[in-house]
């Protein structure tokens, strides 16, 4: 078996989270089996959240 077989393969989701829906947002993300990696202010403002999850 190669290397690359054996390693977890990721895709990757960016998300503005809004001012008071966060935890909805992030909830409803995670219903579809996203994990939140971080969340970091964007460039324009406001908060942005970066998710990874399995590949099937």
């Amino acid at each position: 078996m190669s290397e690359t077989s054996d390693m977890a393969q990721w895709e990757y989701f960016v998300t503005p989270l809004l001012l008071h829906s966060e935890a909805q947002i992030l909830n409803n993300w995670g219903a579809q089996g996203w994990e939140l990696v971080q969340i970091i202010e964007g460039p324009a403002g406001g908060n942005v959240a970066y998710m990874k999850r399995k590949k099937a």
